[in-house]
């Protein structure tokens, strides 16, 4: 197999090659404060080695337990919020059919999710049409307390035992959840519902290569073992023995620092590939909870092209110019379709005729970056050689590592996020939460 390819001289228009290569002594440090243990957070590295942690009787079990829901359920619902579900719906979009909801013959359940959003509309759609449909839940998180996921949850799993009856739920509901404590713990220990454990080292945004994201992934119907086998191979790739010029993860945590030095305060994830829109999504919580702290970090932006060429093109050619791109590009598509000549040639394109769909999309992607960096805005871009779990594993991985060492170039712990009690505390003192009485008092003195 080959390799997901880092490519970064396109920045150096912008910056100087020998500013990025004089970050390698510092990258080096980050990337060994990681494996030595000895950077902020050094409690939160259960991410760092699991790949290669992972042994054939856990795979093995993973698969089983998703052949159990894919052969009595049509719909499976993840039930989680933040990487308790984003990496799973980036790697299953990625490698599912644009058109899955439509397939009449399949040899997998939907996968849906909830608990990510507090929408009565779309709770009170998902459970309409669940009325007419075999459906498990995978409920993911480490408390089981989360007010999003444990809404969810709470509304489904009454209305599963309510369709199939308690015995018959309990074994159509896995929780993926802290190993001794919780909620949920407590619950699928009294139900005996199947369990999988997010050990207390992995946060959720690093958690996709655990059960979080193995088992929604595996009962989609993709090939979780090509999945860890990429990211395996990333592991070693990104590791404290391979030198700077050969270690994509410090050569992107170095860029991306110099760029940020020099003003460019905003990185826009690109993509040319529609699958991939998610992977953007889990990439901007990956990045934003990660550095977005103490009043510094790159602001994590997603764009899919062309589609977002028609929208946020025109900024992006001319406006601020604090941004630079990161370009995700798939070099060989799945599938082959040729553009048919036409005898009237009404719309113009018969210069395409004969010409594969991806050649113009390419065409695209390079004409774009080329006017992009004419206007002002730096361009970096990964090359998977094809969209598949392989490479996805790779691509994921490499993120994760990388944003480990630039956290650390930073000067922040990349494994906390603070800020994001601050809303939890508003809406519980709003909502009046026993334990919250002075807070809900003083709030609402302001509003």
């Amino acid at each position: 197999m080959q390799n997901i390819k880092l490519t970064i001289d396109k920045a150096f228009g912008f910056v100087s090659e020998q500013a990025v290569a004089g970050y390698k002594a510092k990258v080096a440090a980050a990337n060994a404060d990681l494996h030595n243990g000895t950077g902020k957070g050094n409690d939160f590295l259960g991410w760092l080695n699991l790949p290669s942690s992972i042994d054939e009787a856990h795979l093995a079990d993973v698969e089983n337990t998703a052949r159990i829901l894919r052969e009595n359920c049509e719909v499976v619902v993840v039930v989680g919020i933040g990487g308790s579900y984003l990496g799973a719906k980036a790697v299953i979009d990625a490698l599912s059919n644009s058109f899955d909801w439509l397939i009449t013959d399949r040899k997998a359940p939907v996968v849906v999710y909830a608990g990510q959003n507090i929408g009565e509309d779309y709770l009170y759609e998902l459970q309409e049409l669940l009325k007419t449909k075999k459906f498990g839940i995978i409920s993911i998180s480490k408390s089981g307390t989360t007010t999003e996921p444990a809404l969810a949850f709470r509304l489904l799993k009454t209305q599963l035992e309510e369709q199939q009856g308690k015995e018959a739920a309990q074994k159509l509901i896995v929780g993926v959840t802290d190993k001794a404590r919780g909620a949920l713990r407590t619950l699928a220990t009294q139900e005996g519902y199947k369990t999988y454990i997010i050990e207390d080292n992995i946060g959720g945004r690093y958690s996709v290569l655990s059960p979080v994201g193995l088992l929604p992934v595996a009962v989609a119907g993709f090939d979780i073992r090509q999945f860890v086998a990429g990211a395996v191979s990333m592991e070693s790739l990104c590791g404290t023995e391979t030198a700077f010029k050969e270690n994509p993860a410090a050569q992107y945590a170095a860029v991306r620092n110099e760029l940020y030095k020099a003003g460019k305060k905003i990185e826009i994830l690109v993509n040319f590939h529609p699958k991939l829109h998610f992977i953007g999504e889990w990439w901007k919580q990956l990045y934003g909870e990660s550095e977005g702290k103490d009043n510094v970090g790159i602001f994590p932006a997603s764009v899919d092209f062309t589609s977002d060429l028609h929208s946020m093109g025109q900024w992006i050619q001319e406006g601020e110019r604090t941004i630079f791109e990161t370009v995700i590009s798939v070099n060989e598509p799945n599938y082959k379709k040729v553009v048919p000549i036409d005898a009237a040639n009404l719309d113009g394109l018969n210069f395409l005729a004969g010409k594969r769909v991806d050649e113009v999309n390419k065409m695209a992607e390079l004409g774009t970056m080329i006017a992009h960096i004419d206007g002002g805005v730096p361009n970096l871009k990964i090359e998977l050689p094809s969209l598949n779990e392989f490479y996805l594993g790779q691509l994921l991985y490499f993120f994760e590592k990388a944003c480990g060492i630039s956290g650390y170039v930073l000067g922040v712990n990349p494994f906390d996020q603070p800020g994001v009690e601050a809303y939890k505390k508003n809406m519980f003192a709003l909502l009046d939460k026993p334990g919250f009485e002075a807070e809900s008092a003083a709030i609402k003195a302001r509003i």
